[in-house]
């Protein structure tokens, strides 16, 4: 296998990889839950997840950046890619089930497209991109009964849990477009030295606001499945994913990365369903089917297939 085709495999790999990770912690915020409050899940997975990725630093004998302009880009992208929509998600999740907070957490290539026209200089969405992120706006919306806004009171009451978990994505939104503007392709870091400095600056803001979001009451004592949920969602979904979603931005672009939100809903509801009792509807497999479809517009992955598309050429931007 040529070495392009070998990158090329990988980043589909940390894409699928990232999918399962960030749909799973969904589930795992729900079950953190029953032991802690908001504040805690969010600051305790960045402790976890810089722990983590601070230990592989170590044991691969990599060197932190001493450039400032570094650490001042990752620290912005800490508050919108980690502390902000981490407590976001986890407040909204006291109110709404985990896989209904799954399929909101769709919405962030929507909101990463509109970033993106604003501040990347030179970027421009295809005709077939266009079309896909409307369509997974629309899958989204189909998933999630939007309808019942007009006729159902719960859905009503759920309002602001939903409207924090569109709050949670606009924050992705904004990360993966400053990323894209500021940090990829203007260092020679890897992904894992470039998340862990991430996370690192994410850590600090999080021991600074612990005083006032997390020291709490544990409920219930440290019993095994939250304090295994958190212990997951740390090295997991806040450490290794973020070693994974560096090296897609990298290789895609933000918009395209930020699709991996669109298979998100997959893993959360079915986790919901499994593992929680959750609740299926029809329309949350309907609306499913209708992002996957949204994916590969927008990924290009139908380019000279749909009639009228070339095929997309290998030096193509992702974006």
């Amino acid at each position: 296998m040529s070495a392009p085709s070998r990158s090329a495999l990988l980043t589909a790999s940390a894409h699928l990889a990232l999918a399962l990770t960030w749909g799973s912690s969904f589930l795992l915020m729900k079950v953190s839950l029953d032991s802690f409050t908001p504040g805690q899940i969010a600051i305790g997975r960045i402790l976890i997840g810089a722990l983590t990725l601070g230990g592989l630093m170590a044991l691969t004998h990599r060197r932190w950046p001493r450039e400032r302009r570094i650490w001042g880009h990752m620290t912005v992208v800490a508050v919108f890619l980690c502390v902000l929509p981490f407590l976001l998600f986890a407040w909204a999740e006291t109110l709404l089930p985990s896989g209904i907070a799954a399929v909101i957490n769709a919405t962030t290539p929507i909101w990463t497209a509109i970033a993106t026209a604003f501040t990347v200089r030179g970027a421009r969405l295809h005709a077939g991109q266009i079309v896909g992120i409307l369509l997974g706006f629309c899958g989204v919306a189909l998933a999630m009964g939007a309808w019942q806004v007009v006729s159902d009171p719960a859905f009503l009451a759920s309002l602001p849990a939903q409207l924090a978990c569109l709050g949670a994505t606009a924050s992705y939104g904004i990360a993966f477009t400053w990323m894209q503007r500021f940090v990829a392709g203007r260092h020679d870091h890897d992904a894992l030295t470039i998340a862990a400095v991430q996370l690192t600056a994410a850590a600090v803001i999080g021991l600074l606001l612990a005083p006032f979001l997390a020291l709490g009451p544990i409920r219930g004592g440290f019993t095994p499945a939250p304090l295994l949920a958190l212990a997951a969602l740390g090295m997991l979904g806040t450490g290794l994913a973020y070693i994974w979603n560096t090296r897609v931005l990298a290789a895609w672009g933000a918009i395209a990365a930020a699709s991996v939100t669109y298979l998100t809903p997959l893993v959360g509801i079915a986790l919901g369903v499994i593992l929680l009792a959750e609740p299926l509807t029809w329309y949350e497999p309907a609306g499913a089917a209708v992002i996957i479809l949204s994916v590969l517009l927008v990924q290009r992955r139908l380019d000279g297939i749909l009639p009228g598309r070339r095929p997309r050429s290998r030096e193509a931007a992702a974006v």
